[in-house]
């Protein structure tokens, strides 16, 4: 049948007509225009260019370059083409299939998709700038929005299909502009609302350690979100940078400890997935018992001492040892070292530990209260002194203190050192002794009587006497009236003249008469004064 159509078409044109092809256009085009898309036949295939009739009074050429499959060709194919011109130099009618193409595409792209839809295409061409996309018709790629992080060379970017996003179409110039990164940014965000719909706390989920820092490392997830996996939850034991445990690129498996929809953030842990060792620490160290650790910090108040992978316990500084008192725990341990300790005491719940190092040894001061009695006379050496009373060291770790107030009966002490040197032997009295709170208290004063007594007989009131300032007070003045013997003149008895001050009246070391008002015995002290001379 077909052959009988195109053998009378032939016939038709042989007699000097037209074919029912161009018969049937040049009636329906009766005033074709330059722009318009019209439907042509292939009459002819050259070498270079294709004949196509439009059933126009002349025929047009088309370059074979604007066929992308010239091969499959055939005379009698129908194909959209774009008149250029009616008529040029040569009296052809000037044709182009490409733009008839680009034409084409164009309606149906602009009338499927909108700025912000997705739509794939095919990188076509490197261009200024740029790309070049079939999506339909030619889009243009700014290679600021390629999101090419995966190409190390942008060129590498030709002849791949990927998704796009439409983000800007002029119809006037029919341009339309596409983002790669805008497309893969999408997707992410879909990935991981989809995620985050499915996600739970506790499910463990796969990933890949994408950074590290000195507080963690970032995991991303299935679907490109991403976690923090936290530095204390990546061991139960302790470490002190998370490259420790993982390094970048590495897959791991991660429990999903918490997460929030609304600021994207993931809680994620690695410890989590084994049990927690504390599980079992109230049976396998029970207290009382002695044990083997490592010292592995050490603070100002002690040393944590690990005794299993997470499991630590706290050595306190009061715990190193009965009788030497250490400023800091680095005085004795160092980080590192392998202790033996005895578990004081174990708080499962808050996941602490009281350990003790002095308990392997005897403590001296249970000894105390049988060794040193009330009223006993010792002997030791002068260990320190402070502005309160002198440290002497009666035996290795045992310490007793001389308070200035019992150092001398009658004499005001300023401070110990002015009586004392350090490393001195001295003799003194046992006043009291605390076991309990490892303190002994010691007199020196009491190796001789009380003279008090003496002192209120010698030195009656009204008794008038030379003496010799020893001190100048803001309240008064200290007045030696015999050896090691002082009394004081309060600035009520002394008579001072307008504007006069008792420092620049008197001097130490000046002589002066004074009278007894008063000797105290219980107090220990002797008013005296200068105005009743």
């Amino acid at each position: 049948m077909v052959e009988k159509e195109e053998l009378q078409d032939e016939k038709n044109v042989a007699e000097g007509g037209m074919s029912d092809f161009a018969r049937l256009y040049q009636e329906s085009i009766i005033d074709i225009k330059e722009g318009q898309i019209l439907k042509g036949k292939i009459i002819g295939i050259n070498p270079k260019d294709v004949v196509v009739d439009i059933g126009y009074k002349s025929e047009g050429a088309i370059p074979l370059s604007e066929f992308t499959d010239p091969e499959s060709l055939k005379i009698g194919d129908e194909i959209d083409v774009y008149l250029e011109s009616k008529e040029d130099e040569n009296g052809m009618v000037v044709l182009s299939k490409q733009k008839a193409e680009k034409a084409v595409g164009w309606e149906m792209v602009i009338s499927k998709y909108g700025e912000g839809d997705i739509v794939d295409g095919k990188v076509s061409k490197k261009v200024k700038g740029g790309f070049m996309v079939n999506v339909g018709v030619e889009a243009f790629l700014p290679a600021s929005l390629a999101g090419s992080k995966t190409f190390g060379n942008l060129n590498q970017l030709i002849g791949q299909v990927f998704t796009f996003k439409i983000v800007k179409i002029n119809k006037a110039r029919r341009n339309i502009v596409v983002s790669r990164k805008d497309a893969i940014s999408q997707q992410r965000e879909e990935d991981k609302k989809k995620l985050f719909e499915t996600l739970q706390k506790g499910a463990v989920v796969a990933g890949i350690v994408r950074n590290i820092t000195d507080f963690g490392a970032f995991v991303e997830l299935d679907g490109g979100i991403i976690g923090l996996l936290h530095i204390t939850d990546m061991s139960w034991g302790r470490i002190s940078h998370p490259s420790e445990i993982v390094a970048i690129g590495d897959k791991i498996e991660v429990m999903v400890l918490d997460f929030d929809t609304i600021s994207g953030k993931i809680s994620l842990g690695l410890k989590q997935r084994t049990q927690s060792p504390w599980e079992a620490v109230d049976a396998k160290y029970a207290v009382g018992s002695k044990l083997k650790g490592t010292v592995v910090n050490l603070v100002p108040y002690g040393a944590f001492v690990e005794l299993e992978k997470g499991v630590e316990g706290l050595l306190h500084i009061s715990e190193l040892s009965w009788t030497k008192k250490y400023a800091n725990p680095n005085e004795l341990l160092a980080i590192g070292d392998r202790i033996e300790i005895q578990v004081l005491d174990v708080d499962k719940q808050n996941k602490k530990i009281s350990l003790g190092l002095k308990q392997l040894e005897a403590n001296p001061w249970l000894e105390v209260d049988n060794k040193y009695t009330v009223g006993q006379k010792v002997k030791g050496k002068v260990r320190n002194l402070t502005d309160y009373g002198a440290f002497i060291e009666l035996e290795d770790g045992i310490d007793g203190l001389v308070h200035v107030s019992d150092i001398s009966w009658t004499k005001r002490i300023g401070h110990p050192k002015d009586v004392f040197n350090k490393g001195e032997k001295i003799e003194a009295v046992v006043l009291a002794v605390d076991s309990a709170n490892r303190r002994i208290s010691l007199g020196i004063k009491q190796l001789t009587p009380d003279p008090w007594d003496e002192i209120v007989v010698k030195y009656p009131s009204e008794t008038v006497m030379d003496g010799k300032v020893t001190k100048v007070a803001n309240f008064g003045l200290f007045i030696e009236i015999a050896s090691d013997l002082e009394g004081l003149v309060h600035i009520s008895e002394i008579t001072l003249g307008e504007g006069e001050k008792l420092e620049t009246k008197f001097n130490v070391g000046d002589s002066v008469k004074v009278k007894v008002l008063k000797v105290d015995s219980l107090q220990h002290k002797i008013a005296l004064s200068l105005k009743a001379v």
